[in-house]
């Protein structure tokens, strides 16, 4: 108890801790991150190329071409293939990082990263629309594998004055990735016939920067002195972090220590993490945190934003340019949010982010219904509203939505538990983001037309009522003294 009271932010100490070696292990690991952004929507804007790709394809293997529903299958397929393998990755992350550790399990992920990039850039040369959905497949379980070891890794080599700020770079990496994927994806650029073969093929050079920078990168010093026992590895691989501050080092082994022999939960598999009634809560906690995510209605935004635009009366052009607004936005409001999470806490992000969020989800469906309907003289007023709006959306989850999930599991789950608890998260959030691309399109548009992000405002409400009441406050605590927290004070309503 006595350490957990000396445990506070050490703002002195701060500067200290940012190494070179702490600066290039983050920016290698976030490169799964960036890979897994650029994966998410790149076949989009080339999916009219891509469809034409797979009709000739199947017309050569088959001998008929396909008709219209028949394109849209296959395509459909392929897409939704990434997030299948994502979904897979997701599950195997957590008995990848048991086993193999943190880093080798992301260079592993990586070589698989690499297969699946030239896979995809060689369908077309074999003319099969199969080796494509193989590559995406392959591409989805390396996204997968890096969404639960990249925060992982990032969160066990950070300092704890530094988790936050550090941990948001796994969705500046996100954003960036998805963000040069719309830029690349341009018909003017190589979403077209002749380039999109070369766009898939892009997804190699991050697996290949990473792998070279990782070699030569730290492992996880908390896996090495708590899951391994090996405390003079994690001494080394500290003191590479910590730029041989030996205070340090010896301060954060003796948190590690202290974090083993209060720890009552050994490495647990999914089943077991299930089963534990007293990790239920934090778990819970961060299950719902992802859903606020996924569940927010920016998933929707991600994929459709060019076919909402247009939905609502916009031009292809002037939406296809907003859609790069929706990119541009994303990474420069992530920088913003870096000094912002050491500062003011995961908990105020997260809820100012949804709050804003719900308003402009709300704002969302006024602007639809203002939008001329056919027949009538349409209104650049309206369809500027409903751009601004949008982009007000996206804004808002950036400042916490956007980041704030992918790092909670790593500082409420004590290292038995993390890899269980970190798979099991991520997977949720890949099977919200599968529900949001089936129904958004299939049942929301169709259906409610107008009022498309009426649900999801009503979904953000209730994610504010839930953080607001159940999320602790994790900035400046170890990862021991959040447990303690949680356990200490149950399900009663928390404000720090």
């Amino acid at each position: 108890i006595h350490f957990y009271k000396r445990a506070v932010p050490r703002t002195h100490t701060v500067m200290a801790t940012v190494t070179s070696t702490l600066v290039r292990s983050v920016f290698a690991a976030v490169l799964g991150m960036f890979y897994f952004g650029f994966n998410t929507g790149v076949v989009n804007a080339p999916a009219a190329s891509i469809q034409k790709f797979t009709n000739q394809s199947y017309y050569e293997h088959y001998g008929k071409y396909l008709d219209k529903s028949g394109q849209d299958t296959i395509f459909t397929i392929i897409t939704s293939a990434f997030i299948v393998g994502g979904m897979a990755g997701a599950m195997g992350g957590g008995f990848v990082a048991d086993k193999i550790g943190r880093k080798r399990g992301l260079i592993v992920s990586q070589i698989t990263g690499l297969l699946g990039g030239v896979i995809m850039a060689i369908s077309k040369p074999t003319s099969s629309w199969e080796v494509l959905l193989v590559g995406r497949l392959v591409v989805g379980l390396t996204a997968g594998l890096n969404t639960v070891l990249v925060p992982m890794y990032v969160s066990e080599i950070a300092p704890v004055d530094l988790r936050g700020g550090l941990g948001v770079f796994n969705q500046l990496a996100v954003t960036s990735g998805i963000f040069l994927g719309q830029v690349l994806g341009l018909s003017e650029v190589l979403g077209n016939d002749d380039g999109w073969p070369w766009l898939l093929a892009v997804a190699i050079i991050p697996c290949v920067v990473q792998l070279a920078i990782l070699m030569v990168s730290p492992r996880s010093p908390r896996y090495l002195a708590i899951s391994l026992d090996q405390v003079e590895e994690a001494r080394k691989e500290l003191m590479k972090l910590r730029n041989n501050d030996d205070e340090m080092v010896d301060k954060e082994l003796e948190e590690m220590k202290a974090e083993k022999e209060a720890e009552q939960e050994p490495e647990m598999s999914i089943l077991e993490l299930l089963s534990s009634s007293k990790l239920r809560q934090a778990l819970i906690i961060c299950v719902v945190m992802h859903l606020s995510q996924q569940f927010s209605g920016m998933v929707a935004i991600f994929y459709y934003a060019v076919n909402f635009f247009e939905s609502a009366g916009i031009s292809p052009d002037t939406a296809q340019y907003a859609n790069l607004g929706v990119g541009s936005i994303m990474v420069a409001m992530t920088l913003v949010t870096i000094p912002l999470m050491d500062k003011l806490g995961r908990r105020v992000l997260h809820l100012v982010g949804l709050a804003g969020m719900c308003v402009m989800a709300i704002l969302i469906v006024v602007a639809q219904n203002l939008m001329p309907k056919e027949g009538e003289e349409e209104s650049s007023g309206s369809g500027g509203f409903l751009i601004a709006v949008t982009l007000g959306f996206v804004v808002f989850f950036a400042v916490g939505p956007g980041s704030i999930p992918w790092m909670i599991a790593g500082e409420m789950f004590t290292q038995g538990p993390r890899p269980a608890a970190s798979a099991l998260v991520v997977f949720v959030n890949w099977a919200a983001n599968l529900i949001v691309g089936l129904v958004f399109p299939l049942v929301l548009i169709p259906q409610l037309e107008e009022f498309t992000f009426l649900p999801f405002a009503i979904l953000l409400a209730v994610f504010i009522v839930f953080v607001f009441i159940f999320l602790p406050e994790t900035k400046g605590r170890t990862v021991g003294e959040t447990t303690m927290l949680l356990q200490e004070r149950g399900w009663s309503a928390r404000k720090n």
